[in-house]
């Protein structure tokens, strides 16, 4: 049976999922350190591939070349837009990644790629410029997930910034104009090469803090990698009981 890949930015957003593996050993391939094991009889890699959508794209191509795993799992920690109805410690289950600020800024303001007629990735005859879809399958098995053991997860829309929101005002501005919950800096990159991979992939993030004022003395990001990383090692539990594999579906942009 293929692996299950996971992919996050930093150390501390997988530790406890390592510590999860049997038979686990590390690895070095492609300038990247990872941990492979198994949970039951399933295979899984833990990959902490850096801050940022080049470091994610390149560990997940990494890890697809290398594994061509059954699904890739991102996960980690967020920051929840005013008004998503978030609080620190809550999980979210992305439905769309966006590629929040790929555009261009020009004499009455910033425009996306559609703007610049720039698709992100054609597939099919299809093309996604800033909005990317993920397995609506995988999703929804979470949320089935969540509700049987009682773990409070929001479907929706996930941000992936460069620059990310310090202000109240610029973060208003981001949420309002897609639409979306959370942000982030990784997940958008992950799931745009899951897509041009053909790889199934599901984004599970714990809040670590609101968008608002940068204060980091307000946030909780143990608490925030904590929860996504019991929430997700639950998911691959399920996963090996059912031995179901998410079907991929790209959906076009409207």
């Amino acid at each position: 049976m293929k692996p299950i890949v996971i992919i996050a930015a930093l150390p501390q957003e997988v530790e406890l999922l390592e510590q999860a593996l049997e038979y686990s050993g590390k690895v070095k391939a492609g300038g990247y350190e990872y941990v492979e094991g198994t949970i039951g009889n399933g295979q899984v890699v833990v990959c902490a591939g850096g801050v940022g959508k080049v470091n994610a794209a390149a560990a997940t191509a990494v890890m697809i070349d290398r594994y061509r795993p059954r699904l890739v799992i991102n996960t980690g920690c967020a920051g929840a837009y005013i008004g998503s109805g978030l609080s620190i410690g809550d999980l979210v289950v992305a439905s769309e990644e966006v590629l929040a600020d790929e555009g261009v800024v020009v004499a009455d303001g910033w425009k996306d790629l559609r703007f610049m007629n720039l698709p992100s990735i054609e597939q099919d005859g299809e093309s996604c410029y800033n909005v990317l879809p993920l397995t609506s399958h995988a999703s929804e098995k979470a949320l089935q997930l969540a509700e049987k053991y009682g773990v409070f997860l929001m479907r929706g829309r996930s941000s992936t910034v460069s620059t990310c929101s310090g202000s109240s005002r610029f973060a208003a501005e981001l949420s309002q104009r897609w639409n979306a919950l959370i942000e982030n800096m990784e997940g958008g990159a992950v799931v745009q090469v899951c897509l041009r991979c053909g790889i199934d992939c599901l984004e599970i993030r714990g809040i670590s803090n609101l968008v608002e004022e940068r204060d980091m003395k307000t946030w909780n990001i143990p608490r925030a990698v904590e929860a996504a990383q019991r929430f997700v090692l639950k998911y691959i539990e399920e996963i090996g009981r059912s031995d179901e594999s998410p079907a991929l579906k790209v959906i076009p942009e409207l």
